[in-house]
């Protein structure tokens, strides 16, 4: 059985899909994009004030969930240049103690929704 996972605490979905989906211990995150929350705009500056959004509005849903990022497992971090790497790290890395950090992939891409630079997706296990 699934539970859908949505909190006004991040963006809206920007089509057919939800913030989050939690089946049984899991939790499915969908790609969050540096929008605000509070005015529905896009945090444009530089990469890490745009990675930065998008891990506070994965705070928010995994919050709605009652997890953290302690319970991450695996993060995936889509860019739009691979050239930005160490600032998105750096940012991300922030998030989390490096001894229990999640498995992660991070890639290339060459666009985005929205066309921003940075878009990252969790799975958590309660």
């Amino acid at each position: 059985m699934k539970k859908i996972i949505n909190t006004p605490n991040a963006p809206a979905p920007i089509g057919p899909y939800n913030q989050a989906i939690l089946s049984g211990n899991t939790l499915y995150i969908s790609g969050q994009i540096p929008i605000n929350p509070s005015t529905g705009e896009l945090v444009e500056g530089d990469i890490k004030e745009e990675t930065e959004q998008s891990m506070q509005n994965l705070k928010a849903i995994l919050a709605a969930a009652d997890m953290t990022f302690e319970h991450v497992v695996k993060s995936c971090i889509f860019l739009k240049d691979m050239h930005q790497f160490t600032q998105v790290n750096s940012v991300y890395g922030s998030y989390f103690d490096a001894e229990t950090a999640p498995a992660r992939e991070t890639v290339e891409v060459a666009n985005l929704p929205k066309f921003v630079n940075v878009e990252i997706s969790m799975i958590a296990v309660k």
